[in-house]
């Protein structure tokens, strides 16, 4: 009877386990895009991150169960110019390496209505950790999806401004990171 007993708590807890499964998705590399804009001397400019992993479990039926964790090679970057994305992997910036990558991982979702969420996680750039709110949407089409959001981050709260970097006249603190992925079950 013992036995018996066990056996039930143990197909319980895997039951439940399963019902609370979000969707696995894999990223479409070659048809994502993760990119950030700045603004140098008053002009905005767009760079790319053009090596990240990410781990997506989502399914809006199931946001207790989902979840993204995203790493991002900073050396990676490219923002169309060399000069900028030598000082950008530099030591007064990303200090790609000492610090090669930044990482998210979400902590939660809220459905927002419409098709919108908001996931709320841990962004971590140069060995700093802050709570960042990520707007986006997830539109399914069959077997595919897309994930297309944001994000508003002050690079300064980071660390990605040293000497003089750190003076926001020339680079602003403020950096939206955009993203648009194309997943596959």
């Amino acid at each position: 009877m013992r036995h018996r007993t066990t056996l039930i708590a143990i197909l319980l807890g895997i039951a439940s386990t399963l019902a609370l499964a979000a969707t696995p998705w894999k990223t479409e590399l070659k048809q994502s895009k993760l990119a950030f804009v700045g603004t140098q001397a008053g002009a905005e400019f767009e760079g790319v991150f053009e090596k990240y992993a990410s781990y997506i479990e989502f399914d809006a039926n199931e946001l207790a169960a989902s979840r993204f964790v995203v790493t991002i090679d900073v050396k990676s970057v490219n923002s169309k110019d060399k000069e900028r994305d030598g000082i950008i992997r530099g030591a007064d910036l990303f200090s790609a390496d000492k610090w090669p990558t930044a990482r998210f991982a979400t902590e939660g979702f809220t459905d927002q209505g419409g098709g919108k969420y908001l996931a709320v996680g841990k962004l971590t750039i140069r060995d700093v950790t802050r709570d960042v709110p990520v707007e986006f949407t997830h539109v399914v089409d069959g077997s595919a999806a897309w994930l297309k959001g944001s994000a508003k981050i002050k690079r300064l709260d980071f660390g990605v401004g040293q000497g003089e970097w750190k003076d926001t006249q020339w680079v602003a603190n403020d950096v939206r990171v955009t993203f648009a992925l194309r997943l596959l079950r």
